[in-house]
């Protein structure tokens, strides 16, 4: 039940107000965005356009593409108000007071249709004086949504019930945020800041305050508090840079005074350097300066960091952490956390990371139920709200519940009650599987609990457990997801494509040719659906002079995801994240995709000196020349050539689904899920979908080559460029290339040719760029530095 929202009205325009605007609209709802008109001047839209035009500059974008703006209409509380009544959601989210905030609520209550959800993005003000004086009706439908920001690419939405809500309702709001908004939802209790600033303000504060006072330097702090312990890497002092100290800091005052009764009360009081830094505003990024000064010398971008005792900035010093080294040799995320916690005595590193995660991990004990009933919304609330890899119950698993308490206690460290309780009944963990299902112990019930399912996520650890998994090598899986539909997984390095990748999509293609199957998948759990080819086994092979056996590998990619197009089955991709390279040409040889909102898809070979050979070229020649000249003939081809030909040689990359589709690696009949975690379900359903009566394409002449004198327009194109000093001369030789192969290779005159024509046209090229030291030089530069090497 997602209750049919189609029309969100949004009543303020400020930061937040703006960004969840475009978060709905990028999600395709309609949305009215409004604010106060001021009270001079004759333009009453002022204060709404402002934080429209705000919204719309902001960085990282907090659109998909441009034209998603064109679903936000904006309007002011005098003239345009009466919009409220045509929404099906209305979001209050203006300045945290609560007198304007009830008073809009009164607004709302007499103009929001019967059925409309009515919610506030409150982050600390109690929802339920914000509802004190209206109807029923009123209460019953309303709650808090508060978004994370920036809300496009933070998951958490925690909801807020107050006593009076409609558990259908917020039921609803939970179903309607996941699925259509692609976010998380948490249900926290009307009290103070909620779980996640709750508790992050608490985690934040203490982490600096624990620093200040006992020597640790900003570098040495951010050395180890960003993935080592399974945090991002912004660290500590890096994420106050990007949050905005103001806001942290503010955040934390507001919850020292809501709670007067929390035992760690003056533990949320930010440390006095914290609040000398925001009187010399020195805020962070938007202030240009914080923990951190982006500059330049020498040519080169360095980051210098405060000093504490001046407030200037300094050269940054590179740390000796050698703990670091010797925790990453350990493995997974638990294994480091054990060995950094037994080496707390010993080294002042691990010591500080005992000394600040076992008093966060007890505060959060200490706080529940107050804040939450459940376990997995806490820890929900820090994993998606802080990008944590696990939350602290999660984390406190990892480490042995019963050892980190005999911990905690030896350093007069309290947790919640609760928990020795659990200890004490025989319950060693928070959390604890069962016949297949993972149960959470509740300090409500003091029972274990199953954890919330969420009916539109597939688990392929999950189906992998249960016996589903066919076949496996180091770097791809074949899985059952049931109903006859074939999973084909990667899990190599990045998720690249090498020789094992290779072998499993072979296997894939021999299923399917089984009455047992009715279709594929190909995708995966990680953060990036494909980075590419693995450059590491092509940089090889030029060291090692193997360029045949590079020739065969292309050929054996082509032979794949030729196989993939004229499967006799459905094979639907579900790309997220980066989708590069070959990973994007396996999307392109599919009968479909169902793609993430949040996937940066695009052919970036012209970066390491080489172009796309697994039929990335062809395919965007077959999709963006050859199609309007089969439907239009006689038509000009030189504009679609012109954009296939940007596209490849300027290393496009989509910011979103949404670009990717106006970049022509998405089709009119693909579709976008916001939710992630709902991808392969989606891409599950599509291919039964298309199972029956399926078809797979004919194979004939279908790509149009527009012969020497289109290739001729194109080179000048890239003179033009080099001219004007926006190409090297090597990016003009791969540029060179792509133009020869989009249009045919020798060919003098316009032509229908087969695919396999341009296939071996790209091999030539491909071969013919990897004997150049330019591009040995871009190889290489991309391995050490992860950037382009522009030569």
């Amino acid at each position: 039940m997602t209750h049919g929202i189609r029309r969100v009205a949004v009543l303020g325009a400020g930061t937040m107000g703006a960004a969840i605007a475009a978060h709905c609209a990028n999600a395709g709802l309609q949305v009215d965005l409004l604010d106060i008109a001021p009270k001079d001047g004759e333009d009453k839209n002022a204060v709404v356009q402002g934080g429209y035009d705000r919204m719309l500059k902001a960085r990282p974008p907090a659109l998909m593409a441009k034209d998603v703006a064109k679903r936000i209409r904006t309007g002011n509380f005098d003239d345009d108000f009466d919009r409220v009544a045509e929404a099906d959601w209305v979001l209050e989210a203006i300045l945290e007071r609560l007198e304007p905030k009830r008073e809009l609520a009164e607004r709302v209550e007499a103009l929001a249709k019967e059925d409309a959800i009515i919610s506030s993005n409150t982050s600390g003000i109690p929802l339920h004086q914000i509802a004190e004086g209206r109807s029923e009706s009123f209460k019953r439908r309303f709650l808090g949504t508060h978004f994370f920001n920036p809300p496009r690419y933070l998951k958490l939405l925690e909801i807020i019930p107050t006593e009076d809500t409609d558990g259908e309702i917020v039921e609803a709001v939970r179903n309607f945020g996941e699925r259509v908004l692609g976010k998380g939802g948490v249900i926290a209790k009307d009290t103070p800041n909620f779980i996640g600033n709750r508790l992050g303000s608490f985690a934040g504060m203490q982490a600096v305050t624990y620093a200040f006072e006992n020597g640790y330097s900003i570098e040495e702090v951010d050395a180890i508090t960003g993935p080592l312990i399974g945090h991002p890497k912004t660290a500590t002092f890096r994420l106050n840079d990007t949050v905005g100290l103001d806001i942290a800091v503010g955040v934390a005052e507001n919850l020292y005074e809501a709670v007067p009764e929390d035992e760690s009360r003056e533990d949320l009081k930010p440390h006095p350097k914290l609040l000398e830094m925001q009187d010399k505003n020195l805020l962070g990024n938007k202030t240009g300066a914080g923990f951190y000064k982006r500059d330049k010398r020498e040519g080169k971008t360095v980051f210098d960091v405060l000093d504490l005792e001046t407030f200037e900035h300094r050269p940054a010093e590179d740390p000796d952490v050698p703990i670091v080294t010797e925790a990453q040799k350990r493995g997974d995320l638990g294994a480091r956390l054990r060995f950094l916690i037994e080496k707390a005595e010993e080294d002042r590193h691990a010591k500080y990371i005992r000394d600040t995660l076992y008093p966060y991990m007890a505060y959060s004990s200490r706080r529940l139920p107050e804040i939450s009933d459940t376990l997995e919304d806490a820890d929900h609330a820090m994993e998606w709200g802080f990008a944590h890899q696990t939350g602290p119950f999660r984390t406190w698993d990892l480490l042995g519940v019963r050892e980190t308490v005999e911990g905690m206690d030896s350093l007069g460290i309290e947790v919640g009650p609760w928990v020795k309780e659990m200890l004490d009944a025989g319950n060693e963990s928070f959390y604890k599987t069962e016949d297949g299902r993972e149960l959470q112990f509740s300090p409500v019930t003091k029972q274990y609990e199953p954890v919330r399912e969420d009916p539109m996520y597939v688990s392929l650890d999950g189906l992998r457990e249960a016996g589903k998994e066919l076949e496996r090598n180091d770097s791809a899986s074949l899985l059952d997801l049931g109903d006859g539909v074939l999973c084909l997984e990667f899990h190599s390095k990045g998720n690249s494509i090498d020789a094992g990748v290779t072998e499993m999509g072979y296997k894939a293609l021999e299923a399917l040719k089984s009455d047992e199957w009715v279709g594929l998948v190909i995708g995966n759990e990680g953060r990036n659906f494909c980075v590419g080819a693995n450059l590491g086994e092509v940089a090889h092979a030029v060291r090692n002079g193997m360029l045949d056996e590079v020739g065969k590998s292309i050929e054996a990619l082509q032979k794949l995801l030729m196989g993939f197009r004229f499967a006799p089955k459905p094979v639907v991709s579900a790309p997220k994240g980066q989708t590069l390279g070959g990973g994007l040409e396996i999307c392109l040889h599919s009968d479909r995709v169902v793609a993430a909102g949040e996937s940066y898809m695009g052919l970036v070979e012209a970066g390491v000196g080489l172009i796309p050979a697994g039929g990335g070229t062809k395919e965007m020649a077959r999709r963006l020349v050859s199609r309007p000249m089969s439907t239009a003939p006689g038509s000009p081809a030189l504009p679609f050539l012109q954009k296939a030909f940007e596209t490849i040689a300027m290393a496009k990359v989509s910011a979103s689904a949404v670009e990717a589709r106006d970049l022509g690696f998405l089709e009119e009949d693909d579709r976008m899920v916001m939710n992630a975690d709902h991808l392969i379900s989606a891409a599950k359903r599509e291919v039964l979908d298309l199972a029956d009566g399926y078809n797979p394409p004919e194979r004939n002449a279908n790509v149009y080559a527009s012969g020497a004198s289109a290739r001729s327009a194109l080179v000048m194109g890239i003179r033009t460029l080099q001219w004007g000093r926006y190409a090297s001369e090597y990016d003009g030789v791969i540029a060179g290339h792509t133009a020869k192969i989009l249009t045919g290779g020798d060919l003098t005159l316009p032509q229908w040719v087969s695919e396999e024509y341009l296939l071996g046209l790209e091999k030539e090229a491909f071969l013919k760029l990897l004997k150049n030291e330019k591009t040995h030089e871009r190889i290489e530069g991309m391995l050490k530095t992860g950037k382009p090497v522009r030569n």
